[in-house]
């Protein structure tokens, strides 16, 4: 819904003539699908162009985005186009990679971008957010994912100090339209409220841990870095980013034996560890290496890593759940499974 808020009044700017037809918007390759498809379905619609920064991935440094992002930005002005959006994840879903999002802000800002919306979905309860030094025009992010909360439950944050605020509106257009996007926003016709409701207990909650929330994080961070770390040790493989860029999830490479070469293929694999060793772990195709031209990354055995597993850990989670992740993939290597045994027959290989 925030998404949908702020994609609402991009097209507007576009359909009253604010914004003239060819203007960018910029988003990420990785950048979440349903925020790329309402990237598409409002501003792409009403006329605007989109450049993707195509970011590397397994990935090295925070240097290596911030040039990858660089690159992208010059593109997109190119010929004197307007950058009028860039929309940055702080966090991207899938790979999951911890973005140097305040740098990206600062230079977008230097660049003459004219707002910067921030998909921050798993960041509040992952990492620290000053939504003020991050200096973002546009701040979003859900509370049911790393924060305790149930579903529907997410913030929109807005600088006071911008004149765009008086001009947002809700989507579902209600009795309190034109009185201000939170009065539209409080009231939008029979939607049930009570998830909100849940926030203040889940605050009372994280507060009985050591640390608080921050206390939490810390030791997520920590013990997905270690499981990671036991992963990748056993498989042969490694982590698709430096700690420092991992949060609570981190990207663990999966045998190249394991032979995934599609989207489908890594769909199938989550599928069969679910239905087959009852484990449940989000998996990841990649078909970009570190640096454009280069091979892709092997494992010790010196077969390409073209897949990866998503980790996290959240406060209930132990090692043993982890170490059966581990024994899965050891058994399908151990058996000498490949990808090619679960396609259907006769159907070519698509991303």
């Amino acid at each position: 819904m925030a998404v949908a808020i702020i994609m609402q009044h991009v097209a507007w700017s576009f359909a009253e003539g604010t914004f003239a037809r060819g203007d960018v918007v910029l988003m990420l390759h990785y950048t979440y699908s349903s925020v790329k498809n309402s990237i598409h379905a409002y501003v792409v619609r009403a006329g605007a162009t989109i450049i993707e920064v195509l970011l590397p991935f397994p990935i090295a440094s925070p240097g290596a985005v911030v040039a990858e992002f660089r690159a992208a930005l010059a593109l997109a002005k190119a010929g004197g186009r307007s950058v009028r959006l860039a929309v940055i994840d702080h966090i991207t879903s899938m790979p999951s990679v911890l973005l140097p999002v305040k740098e990206l802000v600062t230079i977008c800002h230097e660049e003459g971008v004219d707002k910067v919306f921030v998909d921050g979905a798993h960041a509040i309860g992952l990492v620290p957010i000053d939504v003020r030094d991050l200096g973002a025009e546009f701040y979003t992010s859900n509370l049911h994912k790393w924060f305790f909360c149930p579903s529907a439950v997410a913030f929109l944050h807005i600088r006071k100090d911008d004149p765009i605020a008086s001009q947002l509106h809700h989507p579902i257009v209600s009795s309190e339209y034109g009185n201000g996007l939170p009065m539209e926003s409080a009231w939008i016709g029979v939607r049930d409220y009570s998830a909100q409701l849940v926030v203040p207990d889940a605050i009372d909650f994280m507060s009985r841990f050591e640390g608080g929330i921050e206390g939490i994080s810390r030791r997520n961070h920590d013990k997905v870095i270690e499981m990671g770390t036991m992963l990748a040790e056993a498989w042969g493989t490694f982590l698709g980013s430096p700690p420092e860029m991992c949060g609570s999830m981190a990207m663990v490479g999966l045998p190249g034996s394991l032979g995934i070469e599609s989207n489908g293929d890594a769909m199938r694999v989550r599928d069969m560890l679910r239905n087959e060793f009852k484990v449940e772990v989000p998996t990841f195709h990649n078909s970009r290496s570190i640096e454009e031209g280069q091979e892709m990354a092997k494992d010790a055995k010196g077969d390409q890593v073209t897949g990866y597993v998503r980790i996290s850990h959240q406060v209930y989670n132990v090692r043993e759940e982890y170490e059966a992740l581990r024994d899965a993939i050891h058994k399908l290597v151990l058996d000498g499974f490949s990808c090619s045994k679960l396609r259907p027959s006769g159907k070519v290989l698509s991303n």
